[in-house]
């Protein structure tokens, strides 16, 4: 598994199985496939963008574990190249991650309007084509929508697989959380992912936040994470802000 110098790490959460499909399923069967051809994926913060280009790094990553005798293959390597983290370092950092066997590139969109990095984006899907490296790009819009300055790049963006990640609904919401909480070894009664969704910011990444700090709170003071254990930290947070 190839990762950057950039304080990057795959997070231990960011699997398939861990993630609540709502009506995303088609797009989960597309990153699951061998399917060689490059696949964008958009969608909103907080849609699941990162999650599924990590979880396709950690498949890989198993899959050559679990291969790792005599007949393993030697070529399967995912990288996880985030580009919004990557504006300290100069476009040719991409040099070399066309030899993965899967790449995932994050947060494309923010370099939209540098012509080096467009450039460098044209060279490497060559390349990584040429190789039959499997490209897959995440960005918050579509490839026809993000402001390019290089036409070449424009165009080889616009060839790829499109597929918008679409919001879930309460009921995946709650899904999603009830998968956070069975990572962590938790048991979330769907009465208590209710009682969050009415009274917390519903964007996942902000109920992810608060599950993971009930869990702590819960871990300390020993109690489950029931409603009136909820109510009771809640209120302790707006005291201590107040």
């Amino acid at each position: 598994m190839k990762q950057l110098a950039l304080g990057v790490r795959l997070r231990a959460e960011a699997l398939f199985e861990s993630f609540a499909p709502g009506r995303n399923s088609e797009v989960l069967t597309a990153l699951r496939s061998a399917n060689a051809a490059p696949l964008w994926l958009w969608g909103a913060h907080g849609s699941g963008k990162t999650h599924l280009l990590q979880a396709v790094c950690a498949a890989v990553g198993a899959a050559a574990g679990a291969g790792a005798g005599a007949d393993a293959d030697a070529g399967q390597s995912a990288a996880y190249f985030p580009l919004d983290r990557a504006f300290a370092l100069p476009p040719d950092a991409l040099t070399g991650f066309e030899r993965s066997h899967v790449l995932c590139i994050d947060d494309v969109d923010t370099i939209a309007g540098d012509q080096a990095w467009e450039q460098a984006l044209f060279t490497l899907f060559n390349e990584a084509t040429e190789l039959r490296t499997r490209l897959i790009f995440a960005a918050a819009v579509a490839p026809r929508q993000a402001s390019w300055v290089l036409e070449d790049w424009r165009s080889r963006a616009a060839s790829c697989v499109v597929y918008q990640l679409r919001e879930l609904d309460d009921e995946g919401r709650i899904e999603a959380l009830r998968l956070r909480a069975a990572q962590r070894g938790l048991q979330l009664p769907y009465e208590t992912s209710e009682y969050l969704l009415k009274r917390m910011p519903r964007d996942l990444p902000s109920l992810f936040q608060i599950l993971d700090a009930l869990d702590e709170a819960s871990m300390v003071e020993q109690r489950r994470l029931t409603i009136p254990f909820i109510r009771d930290e809640l209120e302790k947070h707006a005291r201590t802000k107040s």
